[in-house]
């Protein structure tokens, strides 16, 4: 059974930074598609950053250049590490996996809980 376990998020102030990760556990695909996506109360969710079988990142237009996506295969762990936090980057994120290399092949098979940022003013 897979099982994907968001942790770091925290409250900070802006201009701030955190890293959040996910450990998947049962999961068996770390060479397949992975990536964060976010939830702010009365928002849909959206997606943050994806990295792929291959190690491309593709970045939302609102994190680029501030947030990186990253994983360990060895430790089975994605990462987003956040710079330059704003109010707006307040929300749940959550962790997503495929079981394809190439994202946008097929959806999110599976989640994580969320780990919730909030960044002040």
């Amino acid at each position: 059974q897979v099982r994907l376990v968001e942790s770091g998020g925290g409250s900070v102030q802006t201009g701030g930074s955190l890293r959040l990760s996910c450990a998947a556990y049962g999961y068996a695909y770390m060479s397949a598609c992975m990536g964060w996506f976010r939830q702010a109360p009365g928002k849909e969710r959206e997606e943050v950053a994806t990295i792929d079988g291959t190690g491309k990142p593709k970045y939302a237009v609102a994190v680029k250049g501030r947030f990186t996506i990253s994983q360990d295969n060895a430790k089975n762990t994605l990462y987003l590490q956040m710079s330059s936090l704003k109010p707006e980057d307040t929300a749940m994120y959550y962790c997503a996996a495929a079981s394809w290399r190439l994202c946008g092949a097929g959806p999110f098979n599976y989640w994580g809980q969320g780990t919730q940022v909030t960044v002040s003013s």
